[in-house]
């Protein structure tokens, strides 16, 4: 297996159509699916990277085995398939290189697609045709057409995509969302967002295959899609235009000097991120022991030419019901956070994490993105509450604290998963489950941002593919 994988394409990983499955999740689950039987959720899995293995893979065994079971992993990279195999907890698994081939074979109720962004498309729409239940990673995928046949395969087929946006499930994101359906300011006529990485967390995209369009569509997809949907649920409204800026000014090409990796680069000494692999133990068994199968790279120089990714973004978003969003994206900020506040008819509401002049303590910046991906915890720092402000026009302002979660996303990922893998809704009404139209409008903005950005103009969400913008999504 492993000399075929070594010269394997990408076509032949997702291999030709014609698995057949049975869609099935559990009884009372949201999506609305149910098993005929009492057995288990036959689960499949195919992308064995970080976010495969720890978010999702070894999450669910260690959660959620009672109730489900791994009848496959899929991958072209043989290495990654079998540390995957072990750190997940499931030895016995059978792996695959063909994923037609491991449809056919393991015949699964649930397929899980963690794979790069750009392929997502090619699994979710095998799957579906196949009349399999989907779970995906977002962002759903990074092109118009993708996005397209994603839709036309969703309107043909029995089964259902669910979109892993646990963001929304995250208990500060979850609380602002019942202050608005309370009416704390009135009806929301616009909104600021603005999202900072950190020099950490910020350059890891750039050391990764997501410093490339192509693979990762830009951060306007791959990590915007998360704050997009956010917004999206938020306001209950879909998207109608777009016009955004953006620019490539930090990282890629804007240095004197640069290397193909950090590992050997002659510059280490001089270079404000170099980052030591060997000192990352998941990093060296998931990657660079693998690099032969695949040619991955993963501590890749964050100045390379072939970056080509914006670094800076600032998208201008009106909504169909004429909420208008100010969003801003930050890849290089001294600090790793968000600042959010909603404007109403009757006030305004807004909150904050992670500025360092508004905490009580100077927060350790390389490990927030370890926290938040629920595989390491060692912050020294830890706020013990969100501070939540609302004033109402010619009023007083109201200032509440709200219980700090970071670990696991904001406690959402438990919350999600509970709810796609139990049919446990922990807060009914709030319409938190995201199915493939919510992926595609959060997608679709940053679609539309990338080509205003490269065009110098506003994009109706209504050029991209046929679905039509909702103004009130949930009349």
């Amino acid at each position: 297996m492993t000399g075929e994988t070594r010269q394997m394409t990408r076509r032949d990983f997702i291999g030709s159509s014609g698995a057949l499955g049975a869609g099935a999740l559990l009884a009372g689950s949201p999506f609305g699916f149910a098993l005929a039987d009492t057995r288990k959720t036959r689960l499949a899995l195919v992308g064995t990277g970080i976010r495969g293995i720890t978010f999702w893979g070894q999450f669910i065994q260690q959660n959620y085995a009672d109730t489900v079971e791994y009848v496959g992993l899929c991958d072209i990279n043989p290495g990654r398939l079998t540390f995957a195999r072990a750190h997940i907890g499931v030895p016995d698994c059978p792996t695959f290189s063909n994923f037609d081939e491991m449809l056919a074979v393991t015949k699964p109720d649930l397929v899980l697609v963690t794979t790069i962004d750009n392929t997502h498309d090619d699994f979710i729409v095998k799957a579906l045709k196949a009349g399999i239940n989907v779970v995906t990673e977002k962002p759903m995928t990074t092109t118009a057409d993708k996005c397209q046949s994603i839709v036309d395969a969703v309107r043909s087929s029995s089964a259902q995509l669910i979109m892993g946006f646990n963001y929304r499930y995250g208990s500060i994101f979850t609380k602002l969302k019942e202050m608005l359906a309370a009416g704390s300011i009135g009806a929301v006529t616009s909104v600021d967002f603005n999202w900072y990485l950190n020099n950490y967390h910020g350059a890891s995209y750039f050391r990764r295959w997501h410093g490339i369009r192509e693979k990762s569509g830009t951060l306007l997809l791959h990590k915007a899609a998360h704050h997009f949907d956010l917004l999206n649920w938020w306001i209950g409204s879909d998207p109608v235009e777009v016009h955004a800026y953006g620019a490539l000014e930090h990282y890629g090409h804007n240095n004197a000097f640069r290397g193909a990796r950090c590992t050997g680069c002659e510059f280490k000494d001089k270079c404000a991120y170099y980052w030591d692999i060997s000192q990352d133990e998941m990093s060296v068994s998931l990657y660079r022991n693998n690099e032969q199968y695949d040619g991955y790279i993963r501590d890749g120089c964050v100045y390379r030419n072939e970056i080509d990714i914006f670094d800076k973004m600032a998208v201008q978003i009106k909504y169909a019901n004429n909420v208008q969003v100010a969003y801003s994206l930050t890849t290089y900020s001294p600090y790793e956070g968000f600042r959010l506040a909603f404007n109403g008819r009757e006030g305004r509401m807004e909150t904050w994490e992670g500025v360092p002049s508004l905490m009580q303590e100077q927060e350790d910046q390389a490990a927030i993105y370890a926290k938040d991906m629920n595989y390491k915890s060692h912050s020294n720092a830890e706020l013990s509450y969100h501070e939540i402000v609302t004033q109402a026009n010619f009023g007083e302002f109201t200032r509440i604290k709200h219980p700090f979660v970071r670990k696991g996303h904001w406690g959402g990922d438990t919350i999600m998963m509970d709810e796609v893998l139990r049919g446990k809704i922990t807060y009914p009404g709030l319409h938190q489950a995201a199915n493939y139209r919510d992926g595609a409008m959060a997608v679709l903005i940053g679609i539309a941002a990338r080509q205003s950005i490269d065009e110098g103009r506003a994009v109706r969400i209504e050029e991209l593919t046929d679905l039509k913008p909702q103004k009130d999504k949930w009349a």
